[in-house]
């Protein structure tokens, strides 16, 4: 018979693997890593006791009940030799979390070297995430989405903190995983379809319906995506890329005033009926007030905006002119900075970015500059 110290250890292993199994959740990809923590400590310091006592024992039962709670890395315990169990722990996606906490608010610069003179290679939104690779003399080497470079650990959470910080800050995240992926005015492929996007774009999840996910594009339109073509995860937004802007022959000065004006705000709240290029602004609000900036009254509305200045076709478009979405009619707005990209005020969660301008295709594409 098992003595008590064994009966014991797998008592606790058992209640921890049941807690594991409670915490992790695979349906959205979160988990909470204390909890873990907890749980992985208490069978490790069961079974390390009970060691004391009956090593072959306490061998056979890691072995009969080694724990495998495996979501794309998240976590791994199993038996190794007559060693306590151990762990690896990948949180969203990250293994040495860091996040982003900027008092007013922004952007936390990324620099390509450890220093406030370094160029800016992108720009990480204030409660964004960032796989820390090393720190040293008050900065930090980060990875987020496309950037790598150099942030100052005095905006950067890191360790249990930053854990802590991201199980109340992820939000649910639809990525696109095929060209070409049709949103639906309802659940049901006899359904219209409204938008077309591609892979890669990211989606705001209303709600999760198991066979269809109800997704909401650009802060303004809400359809229903099949759940076959989307990888839903619990995310913290990345890092923005600061791509160098090429511009063509006959670009005139005030195009490029106002595109650099314009991605000086990248990273900015969004806010439905804000014009605000600080505090926030929705699509419409965000060109009426770089506009106006140069001159130019506009609406606060998509649909009246894209009625301003001469139509064009994508192909002529030179920085500053403006790309129009929508599904049934003219719901958003943007504006070229050339190379094929966009900066929008797209939704809540990314706030002001710069896009492919050709995420969704273009409805109308209108240029207002002379």
């Amino acid at each position: 018979m098992f003595n008590k110290k064994i009966i014991s250890a797998v008592s606790v292993l058992l209640c921890g693997v049941f807690m594991l199994s409670v915490v992790w959740e695979p349906s959205t990809v979160k988990a909470k890593g204390s909890a873990r923590h907890s749980a992985t400590a208490g069978i490790v310091s069961a079974l390390a006791d009970a060691e004391k006592t009956n090593g072959n024992a306490t061998a056979g039962i890691v072995t009969a009940l080694s724990v495998n709670v495996d979501d794309a890395g998240a976590l791994y315990a199993q038996e190794s030799g007559n060693q306590a169990v151990s762990s690896t722990v990948e949180e969203y996606g990250y293994t040495n979390m860091g996040i982003a906490i900027l008092s007013e608010g922004g952007n936390l610069n990324v620099r390509e070297e450890p220093s406030t003179d370094g160029h800016i290679v992108g720009k990480l939104p204030d409660k964004g995430g960032c796989e820390v690779l090393s720190i040293e003399d008050g900065w930090a080497k980060i990875s987020s989405g496309k950037v790598e470079g150099y942030v100052s650990t005095e905006f950067l959470k890191t360790g249990e903190e930053a854990v802590a910080l991201a199980n109340e800050l992820a939000q649910l995240v639809a990525t696109v995983t095929g060209d070409g992926l049709r949103i639906r005015q309802e659940p049901s492929t006899d359904s219209p379809i409204i938008i077309n996007l591609s892979s890669g774009e990211k989606l705001e999840v209303v709600e999760d319906m198991g066979d269809w996910i109800k997704v909401s594009v650009d802060g303004e339109e809400e359809g229903y995506v099949s759940a076959e073509y989307v990888r839903l995860a619990m995310e913290l937004q990345d890092a923005m890329t600061l791509s160098e802007i090429r511009y063509g022959e006959g670009v005139s000065d005030v195009r490029v005033d106002l595109v650099n004006y314009a991605l000086q705000f990248v990273g900015n709240p969004y806010v439905w009926g804000g014009t605000s290029l600080t505090k926030g602004a929705d699509c419409s609000g965000f060109v009426l007030s770089i506009y106006a900036k140069y001159g130019y009254g506009l609406p606060h509305s998509s649909r009246a905006q894209a009625g301003y200045g001469r139509s064009i076709s994508a192909s002529e478009a030179k920085p500053g002119d403006l790309f129009f979405y929508g599904g049934g009619g003219i719901s958003h707005v943007a504006i070229y900075i050339g190379n094929g990209q966009i900066v929008h005020a797209s939704n809540r969660r990314t706030g002001i970015k710069i896009s492919n301008a050709f995420y969704r295709t273009p409805k109308k594409v209108v240029s207002i500059l002379g």
